[in-house]
């Protein structure tokens, strides 16, 4: 099992829109990042940022994510998602989750 925390940049305009969306996310969303080996999902949010954490319990994450990014149901609930979002780091250009590096952990 991987621990991963990431952040995305939430435009302060849209939060309510976010917060609305994940009050109800799609079941078939749901299922496919379950059938994606991701447990433990979490999204938090403070100021402009999102910072979500889940726990990947597979064997290959990037194949994971590619099964999960062609799902058509995925796709779509991106795509209503991604306007909420601004970059983490702007000098990247691009308003996705940004991957961040564990620097503690306690069990």
């Amino acid at each position: 099992m991987k621990r991963y925390g990431m952040v995305v940049r939430v435009k302060p305009e849209k939060i309510n829109e976010c917060r609305r969306l994940h009050a109800a996310v799609w079941p078939k969303v749901l299922d496919m990042i379950k059938e994606c080996n991701i447990r433990n999902y979490s999204i938090y949010h403070w100021d402009d940022l999102l910072f979500s954490y889940f726990e990947y319990i597979g064997e290959d994450f990037d194949a994971d994510i590619r099964r999960m990014a062609s799902d058509p149901t995925t796709q779509q609930w991106w795509s209503v998602c991604t306007p909420c979002f601004a970059p983490a780091d702007p000098r990247e250009g691009k308003a996705w989750w940004k991957e961040m590096e564990e620097i503690f952990h306690l069990d």
